[in-house]
């Protein structure tokens, strides 16, 4: 969805290779972060306390990520629902190929940190863990260009992608902060809003189809 969203700031014709240029170099991340295993591991060691509370370098980067995402998920519905009273031009940072590409590299860091922690603690062959972030990455590259288009053509889709984002936001810097929000929570939320949006979806066809 970040993607999507993201990457439909860019002219039609260049939304679809900084989506596949953007994940590209996500999966040469991906494979170098699961390459330093040594590295990553030391990512979750305390480097100091704060309010009696450890903080590592896997917290810092949480809470980084999140706050990202709340300040992209904001802007975007502000304009969404404000308009844009500057005019995007090529040369604007915020439309800018390098500039998505560079966000979608940095949010699949954030997004991606945990998981391949966990998978370091699951698997004892590197070539599995490489094969599943591979496997994960073609699934990413083949889905998104029929998720953006889905998301483009219906705008109560993208508005509720966007209040994802703010929900994963808010999520994330409660695990960098050290509370347990058991993602199973996370998952009801985010299911429940699908299915609601999908009725939705569904009675809006039908009433178009009626004569």
């Amino acid at each position: 969805m970040f993607i999507a969203i993201v990457a439909g700031r860019l002219p039609p014709e260049r939304q679809n290779p900084a989506r596949r240029v953007g994940l590209a170099l996500a999966l040469i991340t991906r494979l170098a972060l699961l390459a330093s295993i040594v590295w990553i591991i030391g990512l979750t060691r305390p480097l100091f306390d704060l309010f009696g509370q450890p903080v590592s370098w896997r917290d810092i980067v949480l809470i980084a990520g999140g706050l990202f995402l709340l300040y992209k998920g904001t802007r975007e519905i502000h304009q969404g629902l404000e308009g844009d009273p500057h005019n995007r031009d090529a040369g604007g940072g915020r439309t800018s190929f390098a500039g998505v590409v560079a966000q979608i590299m940095l949010l699949d860091i954030v997004f991606s940190l945990d998981s391949v922690i966990t998978a370091v603690g699951m698997a004892n062959a590197l070539w599995v863990m490489a094969a599943a972030i591979i496997i994960t990455i073609v699934i990413m590259l083949a889905a998104s260009k029929p998720l953006a288009d889905f998301v483009e053509r219906h705008p109560t889709v993208k508005m509720l992608a966007l209040s994802f984002l703010l929900l994963i936001g808010t999520t994330l810097i409660a695990d960098g902060a050290g509370f347990d929000v058991p993602k199973g929570y996370i998952y009801a939320a985010i299911g429940f809003s699908v299915a609601v949006e999908t009725l939705n979806q569904f009675a809006a066809r039908r009433r178009n189809s009626k004569p």
